[in-house]
């Protein structure tokens, strides 16, 4: 059963990616690389998960928090492009 598939290409960013440690579509190997999200034309850095396939990302809303600490998150729909950020 896997419900992610590994990446063994350096350069390939999987189709779904969460930042969330308890979410099964957390990978902290690619996350260590600096991965950046483009969302319709717009850089965003507050995206905690994105679905390239399906067309949207989990962005923070705020500082806001649920009952549990966790950061509340709203989930918005367009073109969505991953890249790995260079090293300067």
């Amino acid at each position: 059963m896997t419900d992610t598939p590994n990446v063994t290409s350096t350069d390939t960013l999987p189709d779904r990616l969460s930042s969330d440690p308890r979410s099964p579509f957390y990978n902290a190997e690619i996350l260590a690389r600096d991965v950046g999200i483009r969302f319709k034309g717009v850089e965003k850095n507050n995206v905690e998960e994105y679905c390239v396939s399906e067309g949207w990302v989990r962005v923070t809303a705020g500082s806001s928090k649920d009952r549990f600490g966790n950061p509340l998150t709203i989930k918005l729909t367009g073109q969505v492009e991953p890249y790995f950020r260079e090293a300067k």
